[in-house]
């Protein structure tokens, strides 16, 4: 999915701030009617990203704004989202003002966090997107443990459809594809650097020996 054009970055200056936070539209400028005055469009929706396990502890989380600075303030709200959500059948909930959308599989629980305004169900799909391709990526065994052995690899996953709370793809298959390749354009990488350190082994075998 390409990045939709009719909603621009802000840039810096008016209304830019207030576009990424998710706040109020700059006021009108002179001679232009207030009711016609709409929101800067933005491309930052997702706040973040995160999985626990089913007795709530992190194992991967991202977040793309200001909201929580800390690491201590983004683990208290995992802990609340984590209580407000895992005793509930609800893939939706509501708190502090964010929109969070949830799935659980086995024993783990995956969320997407944006701001209260923002479109429930562009936030499902991103979700619905997390899922799948990690469902692709740890072979339909999307659990604690196979997590933890590819945490490598869901990470791959989730750059590739958020980047700094920009969502870049919804589609499954194309996230699977740019991974594969990643990783096939990676392991190359490292047998160029093997093949190098071999040729100079090789080098200084041969100089030695002369």
């Amino acid at each position: 999915m390409q990045r939709p054009e009719a909603w621009p970055r802000p840039h810096p200056g008016e209304g830019a701030a207030a576009a990424q936070a998710g706040g109020p539209a700059p006021p009108a400028r002179v001679g232009e009617p207030a009711g016609l005055r709409l929101q800067e469009p933005s491309l930052y929706i997702i706040k973040a990203v995160f999985i626990l396990d089913n007795d709530g502890h992190r194992l991967l989380a991202k977040y793309y704004d200001d909201t929580f600075p800390s690491l201590k303030e983004q683990m208290a709200f995992e802990k609340n989202v984590f209580n407000k959500t895992s005793r509930t059948d609800s893939e939706i909930a509501f708190l502090g003002g964010m929109t969070i959308v949830c799935k659980s599989s086995t024993d783990l629980f995956l969320y997407v966090v944006g701001s209260s305004h923002e479109n429930e169900l562009m936030l499902v799909s991103v979700l619905t997107c997390l899922f799948e391709s990690l469902n692709h990526v740890l072979r339909k065994n999307v659990e604690k443990r196979w997590l933890l052995e590819n945490m490598d690899g869901a990470f791959l996953v989730l750059d590739e459809i958020v980047d700094g709370g920009v969502i870049l793809e919804s589609d499954p298959q194309q996230v699977i594809q740019k991974v594969n390749f990643r990783a096939d354009d990676s392991s190359l990488t490292e047998q160029s650097v093997a093949q190098v350190l071999q040729s100079a082994k090789e080098q200084i075998k041969w100089s030695l020996l002369k």
